[in-house]
């Protein structure tokens, strides 16, 4: 299905969040350190529920490290930044979706070192400075597996 990568994630809540979309839609959770929290964390386990057992979640040193294990045929980056409508894209199976931490988004440079073209806005009202990581997730990769048909969905 999917790739959701969360470089240096820091609110456990939304990554077990993300652990739970990620069981119910088929896709795999990529965590880049540092983390701000042990994946044993309390928090992050009752957002996940008993989830657990049913997302693939794998941790990489960096996002280089999740880019030579994995070797995605595409990384979107989701930033606030973004000039491109994350709807306008025509997603593909494989496909990853990158997200910043919670508290400064991603950095400038890997940004620029994806490109502008690889990098998707979610549209909000003026004066907005972000949505919650683990909703964003969701409203993206919602639209990618539309795009898909949900395949794999009942």
């Amino acid at each position: 299905m999917f790739h959701i990568v969360l470089y240096q994630p820091e609110i456990p809540p939304n990554t077990g969040n993300v652990i739970r979309l990620c069981a119910n839609t088929g896709s795999r959770l990529h965590l880049i350190r540092p983390l701000g929290f042990e994946l044993e964390d309390r928090k992050l386990r009752r957002a996940g529920l008993d989830y657990h057992e049913w997302a693939s979640v794998a941790v990489h040193d960096s996002l280089q490290a999740f880019s030579d294990a994995i070797r995605p045929p595409r990384i979107w980056a989701v930033s606030t930044r973004g000039r491109r409508h994350y709807a306008a894209v025509a997603y593909q199976a494989d496909d990853a979706f990158l997200f910043g931490p919670e508290t400064r988004g991603l950095p400038e440079a890997l940004l620029q070192q994806l490109g502008a073209a690889q990098v998707v806005r979610l549209p909000m009202v003026a004066q907005s400075r972000s949505l919650n990581l683990s909703n964003a997730v969701a409203v993206l990769v919602y639209e990618a597996w539309r795009q898909q048909h949900f395949r794999g969905g009942a």
